[in-house]
């Protein structure tokens, strides 16, 4: 991998991680496209990069990270149906995982949903309040529909906020909160499994993944910012018509023979 390839691809997940269009439908785009998708780095560096966009949410809203514990205790029952079922069907995702075909169909059917979110969730009658404890468990069983590919977690725990008559923005700060366990969890996991595959990584490898980092924060503070901003004024419309051009392009790639891997 170059440091121009590092940079792509972690630009592109600083954009995408947080947005509900899918990371993994651009990651396997992104790095089909420049031919280093089944290297056994590029999917460490794309696990690793993570941190980077984690670490925003913290820095963006940290004043919430300081306040009672009843906002980590919400967040933990938020978080508790993915950790139960991320484990009972860890094998079925691994192989729902290697079905880039999935991805695209997945990825298309859910900007036919996205183009009517905005006339069947309004802001009319919603509130900016944090969830109850109850509404934070509903959210959390939201995100169990994230764990096939191509759903993305961001845009299934938004749809879970607003079932929970929150608003847009209230639905996606509640997302961006529950993703820095998630994450890290899916991020800790992952890079302990190829801890004990014994993958050993050199100076320039770790050169590119402190890049990698660094990059994706930056970005993704910027993402998040404009996210906010965006869908309170615009809705899902727009992500919708994105996700379906997204995954119809991986859908016309992979049947016409185009050698597309997940990472």
């Amino acid at each position: 991998m170059s440091y121009i390839q590092a940079f792509i691809l972690a630009f592109i997940e600083g954009i995408t991680e947080f947005l509900p269009v899918s990371s993994t439908g651009h990651m396997i785009l992104a790095s089909s496209l420049m031919g280093i998708a089944h290297d056994t780095f590029t999917k460490l560096f794309i696990i690793s990069i993570q941190l980077g966009a984690i670490l925003s949410v913290v820095i963006l809203y940290w004043k919430h990270f300081f306040r009672t514990l009843d906002f980590y205790f919400k967040i933990f029952v938020a978080f508790i149906p993915a950790v139960f079922f991320g484990v009972l069907f860890n094998d079925y995702i691994d192989y729902l995982l290697e079905n880039v075909a999935a991805v695209g169909i997945t990825l298309f059917l859910g900007g036919v949903l996205f183009l009517f979110l905005d006339k069947l969730f309004s802001d009319d009658n919603k509130t900016d309040a944090p969830p109850s404890y109850l509404s934070a468990f509903k959210i959390g069983l939201f995100q169990i529909i994230a764990m096939v590919p191509g759903v993305s977690r961001s845009a299934a725990t938004i749809i879970g906020g607003l079932t929970q008559k929150l608003t847009r923005k209230a639905a996606a700060e509640f997302s961006f909160f529950l993703a820095v366990p998630t994450m890290f969890a899916a991020t800790a996991k992952k890079g302990y499994d190829y801890y004990k595959e014994g993958i050993t990584i050199d100076a320039h490898q770790i050169n590119l993944l402190i890049l990698g980092n660094i990059i994706a924060f930056i970005v993704a503070m910027i993402a998040i910012k404009s996210f906010i901003s965006f869908l309170t004024k615009n809705g899902f419309r727009v992500f919708g018509y994105y996700r379906i051009i997204i995954g119809l392009a991986i859908l016309v790639l992979y049947f016409s023979g185009y050698k597309l891997s997940i990472v």
